[in-house]
């Protein structure tokens, strides 16, 4: 509805400015006398503006072109128009007809400006701006005479329309360049041009979003890192643009400007398909490109926020069963056994506890990813299992909550949230209250925070959408995905019989408790093998070391009081400091990939990522399948395990016109990011196959079957019947 009425708006402007133009036109001539010189026209002043024509020779000489600029001057605050203008204004015109010797004439266009006022964007010059012509002429070596009709507008607080005639002659005769030629060139250099010349490349427009109101996204690469880049769109004159959001990564490098569409709604077929040319201007850098707008791949809907929202929901729930989540059962299993024969008021808090948590550690993760991508860095689903610093703290939490299990100690809440969670009816007879909700609570967050290596069915598109969003729908869908995650705990809540009518806690109790507490120990022992991946076994080591050692302390700590207990607290801290610690004091060479496949086949048959060399292979009529995968991602091993290197899967992809490649995402790597962005996924697990006929790549749902698998190679092999539409051309 805003951009509609943003529309109609402005419109509205259009109307107003070109009824403006067409009364004042009559009313406000300029005219310029006998030139003084053959190389620049009188000025054509008004109280706002000085407008001249101006040749870069004072003579013709033999070639069958001469360069002329059009020269303005404004007042401060005054400024004309771009050639479109945006949201209102009207650009310069030249009626030559009046000429002699002129076959012709092609005005360029030196990069604008933009202006941001009261919602309406512009494009323009302001100071002063040259523009440059390129005259043909009918005779080479003759003399060419100018005699041009200029209509322009400038604005201020007011818009004013002005007419201008402007007469130039530039005699005949050997070329002689003049003191022109420098400005019409400073000039000159600036605009925009296809390519690279200006060390800027244009390399894919995108649109995403829903028909209505879609988002443009458009990707540059810098040959120096972008300072402040802007992108201008010009297109059908049914749409208007936004000013662009920016996001910059590889150093600065690559820009991902993202630019509002209104209008959409009167073109047949929306945005895909259509035609627009694009302007990336970086200060004195600038560059131009004509693409067809290509749809965004990976989404096989255009959906609005409530529905992505209810997919959101959907596959946070969903992540309750993925692998990744299987570490983190006992604790849920412990919140579920633990209320037997327990008091209802009790149970529902302590559920609400735990939902709480998972709500809270999804929403600092959607404030990070939004902080992330702020500062233009890549951002993504589980990407924080590639930074060793997250999987030391990881390590140290799982050993935390066993040791929890195993009684060493009990977690508490700060004074305030435990307070109102009190109030819920938790600990209402001052037994325990406090702590069972603190250990509620955390369980919850801790959840959610060893579940983000796994992409469940819908978590993928939700989050692509929502990283391809603006800061409030990230928080959004983030929160729906926590909701979703929390609805078995609000459940048990909302039914508090689901727990309490268990068999009430006893010695059996006691015994689970140690055991699930050693299923957590094993999850330390997985984190600490994905360190080593990254680290090197030294670091890896002293951090298992450290949490062995916490382990004791805090074994010893529980039994003990006073001054003990004291430089035991001390201890955990020095401990846990030195844990961070090792992997920049015993900096050591990553631990290489060992292949713990025994069959043979499986062994040779992956190589190395190369998105480039897709096309080649797809060219000579091969199949390339691409997997995404890492260490952390439970989910890809269990793909790898019951699909991939398995059955006719197997087989398939060892065949003679099968490439499969492997994409490693256990350590930060750009080039894997951006390909998952092309797709609009953020996590893995990832696969895709490629082929001649789907040269753009089939993705592949998160949870592999062979039926998809096989269906998609099917797919890939046949021969296209035409070209694949929305694949970007330059003009």
């Amino acid at each position: 509805m805003f951009g509609k009425l943003c529309v109609r708006r402005m419109t509205r402007y259009r109307i107003k400015w070109a009824a403006t133009l067409v009364i004042a036109l009559a009313a406000v001539p300029i005219r310029a006398g006998t030139p003084a010189f053959a190389t620049e026209s009188p000025w054509a002043k008004t109280e706002q503006t000085a407008v001249r024509l101006i040749s870069a020779a004072t003579t013709t000489g033999m070639s069958e072109a001469v360069t002329l600029g059009l020269q303005f001057r404004m007042q401060e605050g005054w400024k004309i128009y771009w050639r479109t203008p945006g949201d209102a204004g009207f650009p310069p015109q030249l009626d030559f007809s009046g000429s002699s010797n002129l076959a012709g004439a092609r005005l360029s266009w030196p990069a604008p400006v933009r202006f941001s006022i009261l919602g309406l964007e512009t494009l323009g010059y302001e100071d002063e701006v040259v523009l440059p012509i390129a005259a043909r002429l009918d005779e080479a070596g003759e003399a060419l005479a100018v005699d041009a009709r200029l209509r322009y507008l400038t604005c201020s607080d007011v818009c004013i329309p002005y007419e201008a005639r402007l007469r130039l002659d530039v005699p005949s005769g050997a070329l002689d360049p003049n003191r022109h030629a420098h400005l019409i060139n400073r000039f000159a250099v600036r605009v925009p041009a296809g390519g690279s010349i200006h060390g800027l490349t244009i390399n894919s427009a995108e649109a995403s979003g829903a028909t209505s109101n879609p988002v443009l996204r458009v990707s540059a690469t810098a040959s120096e890192p972008f300072e402040r880049p802007d992108l201008y769109v010009e297109g059908p004159p049914e749409l208007v643009f936004s000013a662009p959001r920016l996001g910059l990564s590889e150093g600065g490098r690559r820009a991902h400007l993202e630019v509002a569409v209104y209008g959409t709604e009167d073109l047949d077929g929306g945005l895909p398909g259509k035609r627009l040319t694009l302007t990336v201007v970086d200060g004195a850098r600038a560059a131009e490109r004509t693409l067809s707008v290509a749809a965004a791949r990976g989404f096989g809907f255009e959906g609005s926020l409530a529905f992505i929202l209810a997919l959101a929901v959907l596959g946070g729930l969903i992540l309750n069963l993925m692998p990744c989540v299987l570490p983190v059962l006992s604790i849920k299993l412990m919140g579920v056994i633990g209320h037997g024969g327990g008091e209802r008021a009790r149970v529902r808090a302590s559920f609400i506890a735990s939902a709480a948590g998972i709500e809270f550690a999804f929403l600092v993760l959607a404030g990070a990813l939004v902080a992330l991508r702020s500062a233009g860095l890549t951002v993504g689903w589980g990407i924080q299992f590639q930074y060793p610093w997250f999987l030391i703290f990881m390590t140290l939490v799982v050993t935390l909550f066993a040791c929890n299990l195993w009684g060493f100690f009990a977690l508490a809440l700060p004074g305030g949230l435990t307070d109102r969670l009190v109030r819920l009816g938790a600990g209402r007879d001052g037994k325990g209250g406090a702590a069972s909700l603190g250990g509620s609570f955390l369980a919850g967050a801790f959840a959610t925070l060893l579940a983000t290596p796994c992409s469940a069915p819908f978590l993928g598109t939700a989050i692509g959408f929502a990283l391809s969003r603006g800061p409030g729908e990230i928080v959004a869908i983030f929160a729906a995905l926590g909701l979703g995650l929390a609805l078995p705990y609000l459940a048990v809540a909302a039914v508090p019989a689901v727990a309490t009518r268990l068999p009430k806690p006893g010695r059996w109790m006691v015994v689970l408790r140690q055991l699930l507490g050693v299923a957590l120990a094993a999850t330390a022992l997985w984190l600490l093998s994905v360190l080593e991946a990254q680290t090197g076994w030294p670091a890896a080591l002293a951090v298992g070391t450290a949490a062995l050692g916490v382990g004791v302390i805090l074994y010893v700590r529980h039994g003990v009081a006073g001054r003990v207990r004291v430089v035991a607290s001390a201890a955990l801290i020095v401990v846990a400091v030195a844990a961070f610690a090792a992997p920049q004091i015993l900096k050591g060479s990553p631990a290489p990939r060992a292949n713990d496949v025994a069959d043979p086949r499986i062994q040779a048959l992956w190589q190395p990522f190369d998105e480039a060399a897709i096309a080649d292979v797809v060219a000579d009529g091969k199949l390339v399948f691409v997997d995404v995968t890492a260490d952390w991602c439970i989910t890809c091993s269990v793909n790898k395990a019951l699909v991939l290197h398995r059955g006719r899967v197997l087989e398939r992809l060892i065949g003679s016109d099968v490439v499969a490649m492997r994409a490693d995402w256990t350590e930060p790597d750009d080039a894997i990011s951006r390909y998952l962005g092309s797709f609009g996924r953020y996590g893995i697990p990832f696969d895709a196959v490629y082929g001649p006929g789907a040269p753009r790549g089939i993705a592949l749902p998160e949870l592999l079957t062979e039926d998809a698998v096989l269906s998609a190679f099917v797919r890939a092999q046949a021969k296209a019947a035409r070209a694949t539409p929305g694949i970007a051309t330059s003009r």
